[in-house]
């Protein structure tokens, strides 16, 4: 499968999927107010992963800041991961930042992925 990596900008996190290197990383802060283009590619590289899944997939965020809007596509994305053995999620934030870690609880409850929380 083809790696995704996609530059962090002002307005979108950078995004490296590779599953040759099992490398499922975002980073940055996401604040489009209209996200889904951003995030088309990254779920439909996501699709078509699971058809065919590492047996273990770890995705590790380490994002500053996402809005609601971003929240709502990283769902979705989660949502398609639950249908790949062995998936769980390192949601990663800064140590004294409630509200990155409260999002990635919320998100937990939202799908069966096991997430681990790591602050830095």
């Amino acid at each position: 499968m083809q790696k995704l990596e996609i530059n962090a900008t002002d307005l979108t996190p950078s995004v490296l999927l590779d599953a040759a290197s099992r490398t499922f990383k975002f980073e940055g802060r996401s604040l489009a107010d209209s996200p889904e283009a951003f995030f088309k590619p990254i779920q439909a590289w996501f699709n078509e992963y699971v058809k065919n899944p590492n047996p273990v997939t770890v995705v590790v965020t380490r994002f500053e800041y996402v809005n609601t809007p971003t929240q709502r596509e990283l769902l979705d994305i989660l949502k398609t991961l639950e249908g790949a053995p062995g998936a769980r999620v390192v949601w990663q934030f800064l140590e004294d930042d409630e509200d990155m870690e409260e999002c990635g609880q919320e998100l937990a409850q939202l799908t069966s992925l096991p997430f681990e929380f790591q602050p830095y």
